[in-house]
């Protein structure tokens, strides 16, 4: 076997010593309060029956072939970024394999020398190295903070663009959009906006943030992704069909890699399809309620960050502290990951609790009483 070098060996010690080390696990037979499978769509029958009958009308093949640039591009393709222009209230969509690849795309390939971007500072990781990648000038701002935003605005120069995500991740908090998109109006900044958490979640028929605001048209560009409320894979950025025509010449990600299967995109339309009759959203916020109701008359809300989305989080400071905490909860059968430094700031160490819409009452509530008894 290959050495392995010296210095990655102590990256990994340092990891270990500060209990800090990820590990893939497989917790599938626990009760499932980690997935972003908010909606159960992975699991859905409805949407696996209907990607066969969508394949069945689609000369099928196991792969696409190419980039959509030379052999990757099929009818499915165009067909499915002309529903989702439309679900989504846009002039144009693209698809990308993931929601990784499309913010790095994306963020790499239209920043250009002498412009700025603002960004929040909790920004998905996948926009901060999109970000890195151009040329771009970049400054964070204070989360959520509108005032924050504007104390940094003075040092910006050329195209000046902000990127918030709608729900953020790692808190399930949600961005003060309606001001920033004022801000953003107001100076002539181009807005742009990670979906991925409200997709599936907020709006009508699960729209999203942006359109339950009515702000498509104040926003420059959109990323929903498909991974988290959709149950399937890849990625769509809207915006106007001048942005599109620019990510398939510009945008490295899209450009250099294989399409997206045949199959997948035909699991993506079939996903959309049951979005607009499902009732799965509804129960989703009615167990968000619920659970809001019981983290307060157990005492607990002091511990949540404040959210009205699919992600609660639990902070209790230190590995060691939300390790062991998170422990008890698998060993009792619930599947509740811990958020570690430095995926996290030091010292807001927490438990990530993802609802969903096949969570029962008697699941959320016998969790609470865990809480109550291990925190």
């Amino acid at each position: 076997m290959y050495p392995f070098p010296e210095k990655l060996q102590k990256k990994i010690v340092e990891r270990k010593q500060t209990n800090s080390l990820r590990i893939v696990s497989d917790f599938k037979n626990k009760i499932d309060f980690s997935s972003n499978d908010y909606l159960g769509f992975s699991r859905n029958k409805t949407i696996s029956k209907g990607t066969l009958e969508i394949l069945k009308k689609f000369s099928f093949t196991n792969g696409s072939t190419g980039s959509r640039l030379v052999s990757g591009t099929h009818m499915l393709h165009e067909i499915v970024e002309k529903k989702l222009s439309e679900f989504h209230n846009t002039e144009a969509a693209l698809l990308f394999n993931s929601g990784y690849d499309a913010n790095l795309g994306l963020f790499s390939s239209i920043l250009q020398k002498g412009d700025t971007v603002l960004y929040d500072e909790l920004i998905h990781a996948s926009i901060r190295d999109g970000i890195r990648l151009s040329n771009a000038k970049s400054y964070k701002f204070k989360h959520n903070s509108l005032k924050g935003l504007e104390k940094i605005f003075s040092k910006c120069e050329g195209n000046i663009y902000i990127a918030v995500e709608s729900i953020y991740s790692m808190d399930g908090d949600t961005a003060p959009l309606k001001e920033i998109a004022n801000f953003s109006k107001k100076h002539k900044c181009y807005l742009i906006v990670d979906e991925a958490h409200s997709n599936g979640v907020f709006g009508t028929k699960g729209k999203g943030l942006v359109q339950e605001l009515n702000l498509e048209n104040d926003v420059f560009a959109r990323v929903h992704t498909f991974g988290k409320a959709l149950g399937c894979h890849g990625a769509v950025v809207l915006g106007s069909q001048e942005l599109r025509d620019y990510l398939i010449n510009f945008s490295r990600s899209f450009i250099y890699t294989t399409a997206a299967s045949i199959h997948s995109i035909a699991v993506v339309y079939a996903a959309y399809q049951e979005l607009e009759n499902t009732d799965a959203i509804e129960k989703l916020k009615n167990n968000i309620q619920y659970f809001n109701t019981k983290i307060s008359t157990n005492n607990l809300h002091a511990l949540f960050i404040e959210s009205t989305s699919a992600i609660h989080c639990c902070i209790l400071s230190g590995n060691d502290k939300v390790k062991a905490v998170s422990k008890k909860l698998q060993t009792k059968g619930f599947d509740i990951k811990p958020i570690l430094t430095p995926t996290v700031p030091k010292g807001e160490e927490r438990l990530r609790i993802c609802l969903h819409s096949y969570n029962t009452l008697e699941e959320i509530e016998e969790l609470i009483r865990l809480l109550s008894k291990f925190v």
